[in-house]
């Protein structure tokens, strides 16, 4: 087959790579993607949406217990776990067929098949019809990444899970093992054990969450052990398979402890998707599995950029896409600014909820800031205690001499969609006059955002 040309070529259609395309074609170019497995990558089909898809099972069924409370009634409580997986995976099949739409719509050419580089500005393509050999002065890496496999731990499908597994589970868990308490494990703890399964989360960390506050971690723990979760910080753990069981031993506090399980969901982390694609044969770094890229995603070899997971941390599609428009708009010739890390939220859709954007208050002064803290609990919000959510609270860290938001911590209900106000904030460099100056409307749980800033200053009106 004879090469053809394009503007831009983007390998990889998961939220990195789909959006890079659209926002290319919007500009003019001539592109064509190339993904070989599912349209959306990991996000839409295997990550941040069907997991969401679970856990909201799990919030109506623990609603469903809490119906007393509401002056409702609800007999024999149950579910059919069969009908919530099935229900996630048709949630992440229908935004998947709406990639394809969107790529029809922007005439973004789709290629089926796995890539290769072939030298600068060429691709070749495997399909199920051949060789499909590509051409064009800019392309986009956008692989993403996959779940990290250690030694004694490889998932099986069976005893031990990855997230794959954990989507689609063979049964429901009755003694469920999570190991690693970042975002992936401790959401699929917060579904298994709200839904029955008695769960230990083991992270080799001081602290679960460990990324986050450490007020957050510690108020979050306090939540999951109510909960019924065992949690064990600072561990060590081994695996040995039995007939349908799992021996763990657990290292932790100087002890030592075998327990067995049923079921271990392995989430220790991801690795880049670097592997075949001739990364090496035309020079481009790699480093701990990720491509080495500079702030604006080039990876040192003239027109081959890298947005996403496998350009490294974070690992967030929110980051990926954003990347994908800003290297796109750079390719068409627009001015751009480069992503600030702490400018980009992580979201934890456990129970109760976990969103952060900046520095921690730890992190803070380790860099040098002298620091102003506020604090506003869930229990002093109306609305709060009308949704039945009293437990959380809202923390924000500023900069006690310019009154710069360097940070915000959140733990209870909905925070994963209040973050976003603070995140605005610090993209228009508000510091903490302005948001003062906010009227923030009631009944709602934003208030809690205002009074967070209001305490930092002393100011704080409703606790």
């Amino acid at each position: 087959m004879a090469t053809r040309t394009f503007d831009v070529i983007v390998i990889g259609a998961g939220p990195g790579g789909y959006v890079a395309a659209i926002r290319a074609a919007q500009l003019g170019k001539k592109v064509v993607i190339v993904e070989r497995e599912h349209l959306g990558g990991i996000c839409l089909n295997w990550g941040c949406i069907p997991t969401k898809a679970l856990l909201r099972s799990a919030e109506v069924f623990h609603l469903m217990h809490r119906a007393k409370e509401f002056g409702l009634t609800v007999e024999k409580a149950g579910f059919d776990f069969e009908a919530v997986v099935k229900r996630s995976r048709g949630v992440a099949k229908q935004l998947s067929g709406g990639i394809g739409h969107l790529m029809k719509k922007n005439k973004v050419e789709v290629v089926m098949g796995s890539a290769k580089l072939a030298g600068q500005g060429r691709v070749t393509v495997t399909t199920d019809k051949g060789t499909d050999d590509l051409q064009a002065p800019a392309i986009i890496l956008a692989t993403g990444a996959r779940a990290r496999s250690l030694p004694g731990m490889e998932p099986d499908g069976d005893l031990i899970w990855n997230y794959k597994h954990a989507l689609q589970p063979p049964r429901m868990p009755r003694d469920l093992l999570v190991i690693g308490s970042g975002a992936i494990g401790i959401e699929f703890a917060s579904f298994f054990n709200t839904l029955g399964a008695k769960t230990t989360v083991v992270e080799v960390a001081e602290r679960i969450l460990p990324i986050e506050d450490a007020e957050v971690s510690a108020f979050a723990k306090k939540q999951f052990q109510k909960q019924g979760m065992i949690i064990v910080e600072g561990a060590k753990v081994t695996l040995q398979k039995g007939q349908g069981t799992v021996t763990a031993r657990i290292e932790a506090g100087g002890k030592t402890e075998e327990k067995v399980f049923d079921t271990v969901i392995s989430a220790v982390g991801i690795v880049g998707n670097v592997e075949n694609l001739g990364l090496e044969e035309i020079g481009v770094k790699v480093e701990r599995t990720h491509v080495v890229t500079d702030e604006f995603c080039r990876t040192g070899v003239e027109g081959l950029f890298a947005i996403g997971d496998v350009a490294g941390a974070p690992w967030l599609a929110h980051k990926a896409s954003h990347e994908g428009v800003m290297v796109a708009e750079m390719i068409a010739g627009q001015h751009v600014h480069p992503i600030k890390p702490g400018a980009i939220a992580g979201c934890t859709y456990c129970h109760p909820q976990v969103a952060s954007v900046g520095y921690t208050e730890a992190r803070a002064k380790e860099v040098g800031h002298e620091v102003r803290v506020g604090r506003f609990p869930f229990i002093g919000n109306g609305k709060a205690i009308a949704l039945g959510e009293p437990e959380g609270f809202i923390k924000t860290v500023f900069d006690a001499k310019t009154g710069e938001l360097l940070g915000a911590h959140m733990v209870g209900a909905e925070v994963t969609e209040l973050i976003q106000g603070y995140i605005v904030g610090r993209s228009l460099e508000t510091t903490e006059a302005e948001l003062m100056e906010t009227v923030f409307p009631h009944p709602t749980l934003s208030e809690m955002m205002h009074e967070a800033v209001l305490d930092a200053y002393g100011r704080a009106l409703h606790f």
